[in-house]
């Protein structure tokens, strides 16, 4: 479908990824997504010194700011080697591009002179791990969700989202999305904001991609529509 495609039918592919939600919480743990994108020639070639406590605190600490107003992550629930931060990151891509490593649990912004901003991520579980070149088509700030109907009929107590779940700090897709797309298309597939800091490092989705809501929103503020995308092979 074409990025001019009207608003409802965006939002009935956007659920089409999210076969399971949790009645009450909606927790990011049962939404299963999907996450596409590619290959690339590239290579980890050391990281940063890891952060101090004080500074993981203000990195993921409240955003009062926000729309619905974020609270911090509970750093204790996430391994620290998973924690936002620059390393050395060898590629022949472009400064921008975006490379999702799902063996690794690590999504990459490259960076200029061979480092990238590494975010710890969840991502596809087994079976679900698609792997190819994308680009951002499109992005979304506290985006509406909407069950498909296979979920209603699965889980009828979601009907009543049938018409569209505003944003908000419930909503599965977060405070922010990016739209992935390839030839004009809308491929079902975003990298999102989870409020989950547990399910980082883990495999727990049909295929999208999670950060953290306040990795997720540095990366969003530093994309802009086209980027590529790229998703490794796990």
């Amino acid at each position: 479908m074409d990025m001019d495609a009207g608003k409802a039918a965006a939002g009935a592919r956007d659920a089409a990824a999210l076969p399971e939600l949790r009645l009450g919480s909606l927790s990011r743990r049962s939404f299963l997504m999907g996450s596409a994108l590619g290959l690339g020639a590239l290579s980890l070639a050391g990281c940063a010194d890891g952060l101090s406590l004080a500074e993981a605190e203000k990195l993921y600490g409240p955003l009062p700011n926000e729309k619905f107003p974020i609270p911090a992550t509970d750093i204790s629930k996430v391994n620290p080697k998973y924690f936002r931060r620059t390393v050395k990151y060898e590629t022949k891509e472009a400064p921008g591009t975006i490379i999702v490593d799902p063996g690794n649990y690590y999504v990459y912004r490259i960076e200029d002179e061979g480092t990238a901003t590494r975010y710890g991520a969840n991502v596809g579980r087994a079976g679900f791990l698609w792997h190819g070149d994308a680009y951002v088509g499109r992005k979304g700030e506290w985006a509406t969700w909407t069950p498909p109907k296979e979920m209603i009929q699965r889980q009828p107590e979601v009907a009543k989202y049938a018409g569209g779940m505003p944003g908000g700090l419930e909503n599965p897709l977060g405070a922010r999305t990016l739209y992935l797309y390839q030839d004009g298309k809308y491929t079902l597939y975003t990298i999102y904001a989870s409020s989950d800091p547990e399910s980082i490092g883990s495999g727990i989705t049909s295929g999208c991609v999670g950060l953290l809501s306040q990795d997720m929103i540095d990366l969003y503020d530093r994309t802009p529509v086209k980027t590529k995308v790229v998703v490794l092979p796990a």
